[in-house]
C-alpha cells in the first residue's frame, strides 16, 4: 500500500515537472515569435534607401539653361532666315541702354537688313541696320526708340554688306533707359518675334 502512495506521488511530481517545463518551452517560443513580429513591423516602416524618392537631393532645380542657348543669352528669337540673340541690355547711369547681341542668317538667301529699317523719316538713310528696333516697358506703357546723333544717324549696328547663308554678325542699339523701377523690358526689332530682356545695370 505505501509502494502505491509512493509511485503516485513520484507520478505527480512528474507530471507537474513536465508541465512546467513545457510551459517554459511554450512562453519562449511566444516572446521568439514576438520578437520576430515586431522585428518585420519596424523593418516595413523604415523607408528604404533603394526606394525612389529618398535621396535627399530630389526636387532640386537644374541651372542649365535651354539647349541650344548659352548661360550668356538673354534671349534668342528665330523665324524661317534669322536666329537673333540678345546677350546683353544694361541700363547705363548715362540715362540710355544698350542692347548688344548678334544675328545669323539661317535661311537660303542674302539677309542685308531690309526689315530692321526704321520707318521715321530721319532715320532712312541707315538703310540695313537696327534703326527700327525699340524697347517696350510693359508696366510704364511706353516704348522706347533707338537714338540717333544730330546728323540722323542710329546709335546701332549698320550692316554694312549682306549675310550670306549661316553668316553671323553681331550688333549693338542704344535707347533712352525707362525708370530705375523698370527692371525688364520687350525687345523688337523688324518682323522678329518680341522676346522680354532682364535690363542689368552698369557697375
Amino acid at each position: 500500500m505505501m509502494e502505491r502512495s509512493l509511485l503516485t506521488s513520484r507520478i505527480i511530481g512528474l507530471g507537474l515537472t513536465l508541465g512546467v517545463l513545457l510551459g517554459g518551452v511554450v512562453a519562449c517560443s511566444s516572446d521568439s515569435e514576438s520578437k520576430t513580429e515586431s522585428e518585420k513591423n519596424t523593418q516595413a516602416e523604415a523607408p528604404s534607401s533603394a526606394e525612389p524618392g529618398s535621396s535627399a537631393t530630389e526636387g532640386s532645380a537644374s541651372a542649365s539653361p535651354p539647349d541650344g542657348v548659352d548661360s550668356g543669352t538673354l534671349a534668342e528669337l528665330r523665324n524661317s532666315d534669322l536666329v537673333v540673340v540678345v546677350k546683353s541690355a544694361v541700363r547705363d547711369k548715362g540715362g540710355y541702354v544698350t542692347v548688344e547681341g548678334n544675328v545669323t542668317n539661317s535661311g537660303s538667301r542674302s539677309w542685308v537688313g531690309a526689315d530692321w529699317k526704321s520707318d521715321e523719316n530721319e532715320l532712312r538713310n541707315n538703310g540695313g541696320s537696327l534703326a527700327g528696333a525699340s524697347l517696350v516697358d510693359q508696366e510704364g506703357k511706353k516704348r522706347y526708340l533707338i537714338l540717333r546723333d544730330t546728323s540722323g544717324k542710329c546709335l546701332c549696328t549698320k550692316f554694312d554688306s549682306a549675310l550670306r547663308q549661316g553668316q553671323s554678325a553681331d550688333w549693338f542699339a542704344q535707347f533712352p533707359a525707362p525708370p530705375a523701377s523698370t527692371k525688364k523690358v520687350t525687345f523688337q526689332v523688324g518682323s522678329m518675334p518680341p522676346a522680354e530682356i532682364p535690363l542689368s545695370e552698369a557697375r
